[in-house]
């Protein structure tokens, strides 16, 4: 009887668990459905539901946080990204950068750094990478930046999503999800908002606007539209729409989605009229944002098109005297990256304000400026506080002449999810800092001044910025633009040791001269063996440092100066991770010393060079040995030995 009841105990469980696993896949089914559709709030509700009954899942906390990420709800999508590494840690590169820019949210910049760190591991060929790794002082950078404008949230904004400001005349022009009777019909299930309609409201004096109006009722169609740019005569506006039959409804890709799209429309007897859709548009992928140069002779705008770097990019096109426009034109890596550039606006100046959450920043979009007439060393900047937040601050357009323009941001204290604020720009942006970098280079051995020697500086990615030698005194000079992130300035002369001198947050171009002080090369008179200190290595890398660089030289020297002698190169490793792991290390380690030697001149045929992993350590940081990461560094190394042949 007891065997029976527990065979049937035993089906029943099965029918039970059987069940149970049938209704997660439903669920799970329906939730991805309305992910992959990009219906991100219905699918954050299911999700949300299912893990509040206790279904840990990688796709579930995945979409949980990119859905909540692409509806810039930062706070949301960092719990998210949070339970995800704690499942697994074998996901896309991407989720590493969009939590850590979650974090910056937060205002949490030491995590956030952390997690870019891990990013940086897994994508270390990316822009975002590269520009992370050269600004590691980035806050810095943007403070230098802060306190010049003086912003003020606007009246007119409604308790939904006010953006894209433009300037039309004594109008001002903007996106809006606001109900007008019929919006509430046309719910978008991307953030169930209203549909997507332009606005204006004319001032009354000062900042202060009279009622919002529909701009027009021929623009405003059964779609989104936004982000609207004028020509100085007033009698055309480009403006970006989504993909659809003749306004009437969306037209959607093979994949369901409908793409954007720049039309144009001409300004007949003070109605708007032929709108026209712009020839590089696509349904194949968005192109939106417009806005004309100065001249009105080339129109940007943000795309997603093939060969863009990232999520969206920077583009521009040429406007010809018939009114045709040549092939768009990618503005390049120094302003795209492998994340979101969009919301272009170019000033009288010819200075290009963008959006983006590739280059370093404060956490979700920030608006950035740079100068297209720059040919050379063209800077990105970052507007700094105010005008940039913690959460997303986007479509920032200014008046030259009055120095005041508008933003829109979803940061707290505002009405709505996006809110339009004004600004007056106090003082204008800074793209150079000029200073004279002055120093004075010495015998190390006897304190003498050192004429003749070669001086370099360089900046945090190893990157060689300007370059001098010293005078008959020893005494040198260097222009330099203080806001480029320096690190280093370096003193080499043959038959010397190079000194390097490191610049610290704290260094001051107009208080501190820098002084290299070079020791002549030791070197043992019976042997002839040159004398060396290590090499060292980052945590879990390979790659040689900038001051290994350096200190490296006098090994190419001595080898230079003596052709008939060889190098061994004998590389390791700290004993964290197994000790197969830290072989292959510092076997790659190794290979890595000799490739560069390689590449600085000296034969392969001279060098040998091997990995020991942590068999030879420098000190009793063995396994399960707590020590402090100075003392773990001193292991992470690449030694040299000097032999005759």
């Amino acid at each position: 009887m007891k065997t029976i009841q527990l065979k049937y105990t035993c089906i029943t469980l099965a029918l039970l668990t059987f069940s149970y696993s049938s209704a997660q896949k439903r669920k799970v089914k329906k939730a991805r459905d309305d992910y992959q559709a990009y219906a991100y709030q219905e699918a954050i509700g299911k999700y949300e539901a299912m893990a509040k009954d206790g279904y840990t899942d990688k796709e579930i906390y995945s979409n949980l946080g990119n859905a909540n990420y692409y509806n810039a709800n930062y706070e949301e999508a960092a719990k998210w990204y949070k339970e995800l590494l704690e499942v697994t840690e074998e996901v896309d590169s991407g989720y590493f950068y969009r939590y850590a820019q979650s974090l910056k949210s937060l205002g949490e910049y030491e995590a956030s750094d952390k997690m870019m760190e891990q990013f940086a591991k897994t994508s270390s060929k990316e822009n975002r990478v590269a520009k992370f790794q050269d600004n590691k002082d980035y806050l810095k950078a943007i403070e230098a930046q802060s306190g010049r404008y003086t912003i003020k949230l606007l009246e007119i904004n409604s308790k939904v999503s006010d953006f894209a400001p433009s300037m039309y005349g004594e109008q001002l022009v903007f996106s809006s999800a606001r109900d007008t009777g019929i919006a509430a019909l046309k719910v978008h299930e991307w953030n169930n908002q209203s549909f997507l309609d332009l606005y204006t409201a004319s001032k009354n004096g000062g900042e202060r606007f009279g009622s919002v109006e529909e701009l027009s009722k021929i623009l405003n169609a059964n779609t989104h539209e936004s982000s609207t740019a004028f020509s100085k005569d007033g009698k055309t506006i480009y403006f970006t729409r989504n993909n659809s039959e003749t306004g009437r409804r969306f037209a959607r890709d093979g994949k369901g989605v409908s793409r954007l799209k720049i039309f144009r429309a001409e300004l007949v007897n003070g109605a708007w009229k032929n709108i026209v859709e712009l020839p590089f548009n696509s349904d194949n992928y968005s192109t939106a944002h417009p806005t004309l140069s100065g001249d009105e002779k080339k129109l940007f705008f943000a795309s997603n098109r093939p060969g863009t770097f990232g999520e969206s990019d920077i583009y521009e096109v040429d406007i010809n005297e018939d009114g045709s426009y040549s092939e768009p034109k990618n503005l390049g890596p120094t302003i795209n990256t492998e994340g979101r550039e969009t919301f272009p606006f170019i000033s009288e100046e010819g200075i290009l304000y963008f959006s983006s959450d590739g280059h370093p920043g404060l956490g979700g979009l920030d608006v950035f400026a740079t100068p297209l007439n720059t040919v050379n060393n063209q800077s990105v900047v970052n507007l700094g506080r105010p005008v940039n937040s913690d959460e997303d601050d986007f479509s920032f357009v200014q008046n030259s002449a009055t120095h005041q323009g508008y933003f829109a941001s979803n940061r707290p204290g505002g009405v709505g999810s996006d809110d339009i604020y004004s600004f007056v720009e106090n003082e204008p942006l800074r793209f150079r800092c000029d200073k004279m970098l002055q120093g004075i280079t010495k015998n190390k051995a006897d304190g003498s001044v050192l004429a003749n020697t070669q001086v370099k500086l360089f900046a945090t990615n190893g990157e060689e910025v300007a370059s001098t030698v010293s005078d008959a005194n020893g005494q040198f000079s260097l222009a330099v633009n203080c806001l480029q992130t320096l690190t280093m300035v370096n003193g080499d002369k043959q038959n010397y040791e190079s000194d390097a001198f490191e610049m610290n947050s704290d260094f001051s171009f107009d208080s501190n001269t820098v002084v290299l002080e070079l020791m002549p090369l030791r070197i043992d008179a019976v042997r002839e063996e040159l004398v060396i200190e290590p090499i060292y290595f980052d945590f879990d890398e390979s790659f040689i440092r900038l001051d290994a660089q350096l200190d490296i030289k006098k090994v190419i020297t001595y080898l230079n100066k003596y052709p008939n002698t060889k190098l061994v190169i004998e590389s390791h490793t700290d004993s964290r991770a197994t000790t197969q792991y830290n072989q292959k290390l510092s076997e790659k380690r190794a290979k890595e010393t000799k490739a560069y030697l390689v590449t600085k001149g000296i034969a392969e045929n001279r060098m040998i060079a091997k990995g020991f992993g942590e068999s030879k350590l420098v000190n009793d940081c063995s396994d399960g040995v707590a020590c402090s990461k100075a003392a773990h560094q001193l292991n992470r190394r690449s030694e040299f030995k000097i032999i005759e042949e």
